[in-house]
């Protein structure tokens, strides 16, 4: 048995997040405890955020992302929030400046207790994103589901926010799409090398969209703040929007909002929304055996 960790279970607007305290440790959370720990209906998680000690000067913390699969993500908005609200309680600090994959994150948790994420700049070049075909406009790219004819999903906008998205805009409801059968088949689609995130819009407004998201690594997910991050400006870029929009995440429990704004000063991305502490325990970030409270120790099936 390894050294136990401290973890909270947290969500941000539903997207089921562990933040694992992995400062003092030297090893990551291996691929094999992620996926028992996703495998527990307790557990089961979109992604982990795994707090270390900072590699740079200047940072907090580098932020180790974890998907369900095992595999790493390069950045995740809604969990990011998460670990600012952790770390906001456990410091006292409202600003947070981390490392990870993706690059240096800065963050700011407000008043009314909601969190704003700079999440950098977007990336539009298509062998950045990347794609596996050289397009000039990656704001509409060919690439469909269904008839030829009569396509059910088309001509996505592409762009990166850390990771790979690929938007396909919607006349109706999100959730009236078959996403759990089209998702898998549009991650893994020979264009997308790295694979990607598959998000269904819906424009009701010029300031406000539905979405649904089908995850990278994660499968159907309530809710994908880089995701809400890239129709955002997917939106703005493709004169659906205005570059300051509310984003209603159609799967999402509880129906809160994200504000996404691709801020015209400098092109960044701002993300604000909240994040929800559901409860804590002790977990072995070698076998993904853990334990909740005073309780005893769970195997590492996730039984």
């Amino acid at each position: 048995m390894g050294n136990l960790v401290e973890f909270a279970k947290m969500n941000g607007l539903g997207n089921k997040i562990l933040v694992v305290d992995m400062r003092g440790q030297t090893k990551p959370v291996t691929p094999e405890a992620a996926i028992a720990l996703a495998q527990d209906p307790a557990t089961n998680f979109d992604q982990i955020m795994a707090i270390h000690d900072p590699k740079l000067d200047g940072t907090f913390a580098y932020i180790d992302i974890i998907n369900c699969d095992g595999t790493r993500a390069q950045a995740c908005g809604n969990g990011t929030r998460c670990v600012v609200q952790a770390l906001s309680a456990e410091t006292g600090l409202k600003a947070f400046t981390f490392q990870t994959l993706a690059g240096i994150l800065n963050a700011v948790e407000h008043e009314d207790g909601t969190i704003s994420v700079d999440m950098g700049l977007p990336v539009f070049e298509w062998n950045k994103i990347p794609l596996s075909e050289e397009f000039h406009d990656t704001s509409r790219i060919e690439l469909q589901i269904g008839p030829i004819d009569a396509p059910i999903l088309h001509s996505p906008s592409a762009m990166s926010m850390g990771n790979p998205h690929a938007i396909f805009w919607v006349d109706r409801d999100p959730m009236s799409y078959d996403l759990e059968r089209f998702g898998p088949l549009l991650e893994n689609h020979p264009m997308f090398p790295e694979k990607a995130n598959i998000t269904l819009a819906q424009v009701t407004s010029k300031s406000t969209m539905t979405t649904r998201t089908w995850e990278r690594g994660a499968g159907l997910t309530l809710a994908c703040g880089s995701a809400a991050c890239s129709v955002g400006v997917s939106g703005a870029r493709t004169g659906r929007t205005e570059r300051k929009v509310v984003i209603t995440v159609a799967s999402s429990p509880n129906q809160q909002a994200l504000t996404i704004e691709w801020r015209e000063r400098d092109n960044h991305v701002i993300m604000t929304g909240g994040a929800e502490w559901e409860w804590s325990g002790q977990l072995d970030p070698e076998t993904g055996a853990w334990q909740r409270g005073d309780e005893q120790l769970s195997e590492a099936s996730g039984s």
